[in-house]
């Protein structure tokens, strides 16, 4: 039975370590083995094994992945590292990249790059969003900022576009973007490192304060030249191969579910070319795509911090969502809270700007809100066939924010068969909040929601 768990955690890790550049550890430690014939044996296995219905699923599914891969002499991917402590629509800001290249299975070359130093050697003359000109006075949209929609695959693809743009020259199979998330979460089982030609110590509790500084102002004083700031990656990732090579299987074990976690909740987010992997990827719920759940309300909070450093690192939200069903049209009213934890400012804090964005069912009507200065200033787009409400707020250091929308949802939507569907941004640590629901007479159904994942509630149920 061992065996057969190590060749789960295997699959699994291939594709997912990727995050800290582990998949070295992966490719020395299964270097000699038969691909082919590991999943041939492991296939008819995972269908019978005492696991849940839904590991089932990522099981087979991600062995559909890695079968169609292992035939293919070469797989070049493009690797989004996503700082979530500046966090935007897709996840975070793209301060680094990497390639990936996969030969036949085996994974035979991984490099990262400074993207502001890639992005400053061509001027890409395209238009940025209208957020990013008014509020951080960009001119050229370029990698760095390619991840402005909520949706992956739109991301992914502009991602691809800009690389190749600004001068990148590998032929790609696809994208990976990976949250800083997954650093101090693999730490925690790993145990602490120490990176080479820098000093300190890292571990799960301060690796990403102190990466942070590394980048930001302890290179400066440590004479490393700003285009190398970065190098620390590479370095860190060796360290933390070294002591993933020493793990025991009970470590391994925890180091999968943890990897396992991350992707159900879009710490990792994936896109192929190669469109029977991507649905493939799109029924595991990996894609990161928006989704349309039918016959159903519909809710994501979307903030992309706009010159606030990286604040994100010290700022609460919940949200509280009412629907009324006592007039003809349901009347839809969401409040979101903002609590920055920030006292002083510095070098990684600043008072929160941010442009947030409520995407909602296509035929809503926005008719009010509070906390904001007008309607006159509020964005109205469509994204993925959903309706869009995007304005740009600010929260001051210590302090505390709400900002409301009501809106009326569409009439069609009845309480006896009302079910709604939020959607997480990639880079949230939780959706959490309450909904309310009142039926015709007054009666009020409550839901309190604390979840690392999208939720579809029910009048009846909760899911």
């Amino acid at each position: 039975m061992r065996k057969k768990h190590s060749i789960k955690f295997w699959v699994v890790f291939w594709l997912s370590a990727i995050a800290l550049l582990c998949a070295w550890f992966v490719f020395w430690e299964y270097k000699n083995k038969d691909y082919a014939g590991l999943i041939a044996i492991i296939r008819p296995v995972a269908k019978v094994m005492p696991i849940t219905a839904t590991h089932k699923k990522e099981l087979l599914g991600v062995l559909d992945i890695v079968t169609e891969l292992s035939r293919k002499e070469k797989s070049t991917f493009l690797l989004l590292f996503q700082n979530k402590n500046e966090l935007r629509p897709g996840g975070g800001y793209i301060g680094s990249f990497g390639i990936l290249k996969i030969n036949q299975g085996r994974v035979v070359f991984v490099d990262t790059h400074d993207t502001n130093i890639f992005d400053s050697r061509v001027a890409t003359q395209v238009d940025p969003p209208k957020a990013m000109k008014d509020w951080l006075g960009i001119k050229d949209l370029e990698l760095r900022d390619s991840n402005w929609s909520p949706d992956f695959k739109i991301n992914a693809k502009q991602a691809d576009y800009f690389y190749h743009l600004e001068g990148g020259q590998e032929k790609l199979d696809g994208v990976i973007a990976l949250s800083s998330k997954l650093l101090p979460s693999f730490l925690k089982i790993v145990g602490p490192v120490k990176v080479q030609g820098y000093p300190g110590t890292y571990n799960s509790e301060n690796a990403i304060e102190q990466l942070e500084y590394q980048v930001e102002k302890g290179y400066w004083d440590q004479g490393i030249e700003k285009g190398r700031r970065k190098y620390i990656m590479k370095e860190m990732s060796k360290s933390v191969i070294k002591k993933a090579q020493s793990l025991s299987w009970t470590e391994k074990k925890k180091l999968f579910n943890r990897i396992e976690q991350h992707l159900n909740e879009k710490d990792v987010l994936i896109y192929f070319k190669d469109k029977k992997l991507q649905q493939k990827i799109k029924t595991l719920g990996w894609s990161g795509e928006i989704k349309s759940v039918k016959n159903s309300d519909f809710l994501m909070m979307v903030d992309a911090n706009l010159g606030a450093r990286k604040s994100d690192a010290v700022m609460d939200r919940s949200f509280e969502y009412t629907v009324d069903f006592r007039q003809k049209k349901p009347i839809a009213e969401l409040a979101i809270k903002y609590t920055h934890k920030g006292k002083v400012r510095d070098f990684l804090t600043e008072d929160y700007r941010t442009y947030l964005r409520v995407l909602t069912p296509s035929k809503s009507w926005l008719y009010d809100t509070e906390g904001l200065e007008s309607l006159e200033f509020i964005d109205f787009d469509k994204i993925r066939g959903l309706k869009s409400f995007g304005v740009f707020h600010k929260v001051n250091l210590g302090k505390t924010k709400v900002v409301s929308f009501r809106y009326s949802l569409p009439e069609e939507f009845k309480f006896e068969n009302y079910q709604l569907f939020i959607q997480k941004q990639s880079g949230i640590n939780r959706l959490i909040g309450k909904v309310k629901i009142i039926d015709k007479m007054g009666v009020v159904k409550s839901y309190t929601i604390n979840s690392a994942k999208d939720i579809i509630l029910k009048v009846s149920t909760q899911q």
